[in-house]
């Protein structure tokens, strides 16, 4: 029997702390509105009215959702094929169990996998770093890249399957790498940089260039077997291309901000809707969007400056609300739960279409602590043990119950500052609270399971 891994690997900046809590942040170094993701829609949208009101949960509210899930392995760059995160077991520890400064002298990327012993990572010089967490070693290491792109930034997407690495980068390679018997098995250049998240489906792989093209690739060799141009982006922001999967659709979301769904085999559209709003011929080409999701038969799609709420069998859009999410929402049990650019935490149901709370953060932070409020700056949000854990980027962690209550305030034993800059620098630390959405990277350690887990 395989035991359960989690590897948290925690992406947060340097920050001054409150001298009274040592939460909040300094309001001198800290602009939220100008620095976050979605900085390039501020005026945008001046006219719609963005969801930002307080709305208490009602006393007898009790939500409730299944059981927290064991992960066994962390093989797509967003977890499922879905894109949606689960709610994961979880034993709650501030504590340290492992680190290594021995994966990469160079800056790592964001997107590690996990293959039940095995972190897979990348660096900026295109590097593919097998590392074994059992002898604590990396055990391969290999670098497609001749002489002449050694200069060039890599940003690779990889996702796995059965001991196969299937590679895109920024400079129009796709490669598969068999990292059990270190071989590479096919190399394919096509001249345009890959700007998605990648899928496999029947035996093809599912890609996006920054020109909106929509590749179908068999996995045995890389070769093209469907070309989908989409409509081009003529300005390039931080969204890229989301694919995701569900039954037997592919759903795609381009940077011009339209929806695709195609059926999985033989890949022609079923229907296609633009979602982008503006009318604005200069602000068009600036769709932002997190990663789409997928649900039960809806598609879900956080936007600036709307959530949408998408029929997957018809491309109708259920619901819409003028509401700003700076994460990636999640979905358990019909109950979706994302954190506003104004530092709300909403709890939405999904069968209803309606808010059942939403409560400012940084109010509620300064109740729990009988204190002052101040500015706070949100990293990350994650569904753990039927609890949501709310990461600030100054080591402090927020643990609310389903009803929006807080149970707890938490600071990590470590203080982390920048895990790309400290895995070039010094170390990652892989603790059992440090979790990072940026990196998208929620595996459990086995070293840690096993502790946890012993007697039972």
């Amino acid at each position: 029997m395989k035991y359960l891994f989690i590897i948290f690997i925690f992406l947060l900046s340097n920050c001054s702390l409150d001298n009274k809590t040592g939460i909040w942040k300094n309001n001198s170094q800290i602009d939220y509105i100008k620095n976050n993701r979605f900085k390039d829609f501020e005026t945008l949208y001046s006219d719609d009215k963005i969801f930002n009101e307080i709305i208490s949960p009602a006393k007898n509210l009790n939500i409730k959702i299944g059981k927290p899930i064991l992960n066994y392995e962390w093989i797509d760059e967003n977890y499922h094929q879905s894109n949606n995160l689960e709610n994961f077991s979880y034993k709650n520890l501030n504590e340290i169990i492992y680190k290594s400064k021995k994966l990469s002298k160079y800056k790592v990327s964001k997107k590690v996998l996990f293959d039940g012993k095995n972190i897979i990572a990348t660096d900026e010089k295109g590097n593919i770093i097998i590392f074994s967490t059992d002898i604590q070693k990396t055990i391969f290491k290999y670098n497609f890249y001749k002489k002449r792109y050694k200069k060039i930034k890599k940003i690779l997407h990889i996702i796995y399957e059965k001991e196969i690495l299937y590679i895109s980068d920024n400079l129009g390679f796709f490669y598969a790498l068999n990292y059990k018997t270190q071989k590479l098995i096919w190399a394919k250049n096509y001249k345009i940089p890959f700007r998605s998240n990648l899928k496999i489906v029947n035996n093809k792989i599912v890609a996006a260039n920054q020109n909106n093209t929509l590749f179908i690739l068999d996995k045995k060799n890389g070769n093209s077997v469907k070309l989908i141009p989409t409509e081009e982006n003529l300005l390039k922001n931080e969204f890229i291309n989301s694919i995701s999967l569900y039954n037997d659709q592919i759903f795609y979301l381009n940077t011009y901000g339209s929806l695709y769904s195609l059926n999985t085999t033989n890949f022609k559209i079923n229907w296609f809707i633009n979602i982008n709003q503006s009318v604005d011929q200069k602000a068009i080409n600036l769709f932002n969007s997190n990663q789409i999701i997928n649900y039960k038969n809806l598609v879900i799609i956080a936007s600036d400056p709307y959530l949408y709420i998408v029929n997957s069998k018809t491309g109708s859009t259920i619901f819409k609300i003028a509401i700003s999410s700076i994460n990636k929402p999640i979905v358990a049990e019909d109950n979706l739960f994302l954190i506003t650019k104004d530092n709300l935490i909403v709890c939405f149901d999904l069968k209803e279409a309606k808010i059942i709370y939403s409560l400012d953060i940084g109010s509620e932070i300064a109740n729990f602590l009988k204190t002052k409020q101040k500015q706070i700056n949100i990293k990350h949000i994650y569904l753990l043990n039927s609890s949501l854990f709310v990461f600030l980027n100054n080591s402090y962690l927020v643990k609310f119950d389903l009803n929006g209550s807080i149970i707890d305030i938490d600071k990590l034993k470590t203080k982390i500052y920048n895990a790309e800059n400290r895995l070039q620098q010094d170390s990652p630390y892989l603790t059992s609270k440090t979790i990072n959405k940026e990196s998208k990277e929620i595996l459990e350690m086995k070293k840690e399971y096993m502790k946890l887990t012993r007697g039972k």
